[in-house]
């Protein structure tokens, strides 16, 4: 088993769910795909690419998975298309009701078509360097073993701020702040 890290996020509510209820919803489902899962603390930031959106709520989940990257990579995109995504009509780096990327499949090193590991971004997105750290704290990118924390250290402030919910969820979901680490 590989312990993988996907990067959650979320700006659009879907059936009646907030983007950090969604969050939580998409960490129920995952934990049943991953064993050991943990949930980092939920951010928020600004949007990337395209600004004329919400704020996105970002979050990170961990655990060890026993199948392939094409395997995981289906099972996510399968929990995106249930609490809405549909990749045919929306615009790039626009809003969405839940994003998961694989940020990282162990030490792997993976470049197929259509599945690139660790994320081609990863290094340039504090959105989910952040909550990968609150995770696993001495994260190391695969094939350079470089720190994430150094990596995170070196970008320019990008706004990411813990999220505060303004009022108690009305279905009494637990959304986790800064600091906890929730587990399945």
């Amino acid at each position: 088993m590989e312990i993988v890290v996907l990067g959650l996020g979320s700006n659009r509510p879907f059936n009646g769910l907030s983007p950090p209820e969604l969050l939580n919803s998409a960490f129920a489902e995952l934990s049943s795909l991953l064993e050991d899962c943990r949930l980092s603390p939920v951010y928020t930031t600004a949007p990337v690419g395209v600004s004329d959106q919400a704020d996105f709520c970002n979050a990170a989940v961990t655990g060890r998975y026993g199948g392939g990257p094409g395997e995981l990579l289906a099972a996510v995109q399968a929990v995106e298309a249930a609490r809405g995504r549909d990749r045919r009509r929306e615009r790039r780096w626009g809003e969405r009701s839940l994003d998961i990327d694989i940020l990282l499949f162990g030490d792997r090193l993976i470049r197929e078509k259509g599945l690139v590991i660790p994320h081609p971004r990863l290094r340039e997105r504090a959105f989910a360097l952040r909550p990968l750290l609150d995770l696993i704290p001495a994260a190391r990118e695969p094939g350079t073993g470089i720190s994430y924390r150094r990596i995170l250290e070196a970008l320019p402030d990008q706004g990411i701020e813990a999220y505060r919910p303004e009022t108690e969820s009305k279905r009494g979901v637990q959304i986790p702040q800064a600091g906890d680490i929730r587990r399945s």
